[in-house]
């Protein structure tokens, strides 16, 4: 199969023994305001080297994406990489709700600490129900139809740069929503005053 496109199989990872947290959203996809709720989840992006992976923190509120971190496989640092540069942007006072599935990435006990140090409440979608968790699901729809698919990666790097370019430049900034009045998320938390 000399000159045949190489294929990629998607592998998960082995699930934990971890007990799930409740949900506690109930695909109420709703927030009255900035750091009440955050989803998070992974996706990966095809690339001539092998997957990148994806992980993301959106603030429900104003569908913003408050973190996010790739790497070339799915690990607990990935996610954690992500989470840290949430925290850290956005200081949440405690009591936010953080919403994903049940990998394993969410429920390892180095995640979970984290989580309990800032006060931050947990809670997972049902298992198999991608529908719990929905919100997460269609940022993914919409960076890989509106950017990524029309793309071909030769690497890792040039698909991280192009998620940068999305994420930071595009999605953030100016990228309109219907749910938030037409505003991006940037301008919706700024109109709102709560930047």
């Amino acid at each position: 199969m000399e000159g045949a496109a190489r294929r990629f199989r998607f592998i998960a990872t082995r699930r934990s023994d971890f007990p799930a947290a409740p949900n506690l959203v109930l695909r109420n996809f709703r927030a009255d305001g900035p750091n009440r709720l955050w989803v998070a989840d992974i996706t990966q992006i095809r690339t001539r080297q092998g997957w990148l992976f994806l992980a993301v923190l959106v603030d429900v509120f104003s569908r913003r994406v408050v973190g996010w971190a790739t790497a070339d496989r799915i690990s607990h640092a990935l996610t954690l990489q992500a989470l840290r540069i949430a925290l850290q942007s956005r200081r949440p006072a405690p009591g936010l709700v953080h919403h994903s599935d049940r990998a394993s990435q969410y429920g390892g006990a180095d995640y979970q600490e984290l989580l309990d140090r800032y006060g931050i409440r947990c809670s997972m979608s049902r298992s198999g129900n991608c529908l719990d968790n929905a919100l997460a699901e269609s940022f993914f729809h919409s960076i890989k139809t509106e950017w990524l698919y029309h793309f071909t990666f030769d690497s890792r790097a040039q698909a991280r740069s192009y998620v940068f370019d999305y994420i930071e430049g595009f999605y953030n900034r100016s990228r309109l929503h219907s749910s938030l009045g037409y505003c991006s998320p940037q301008e919706y938390e700024t109109d709102s005053n709560v930047a």
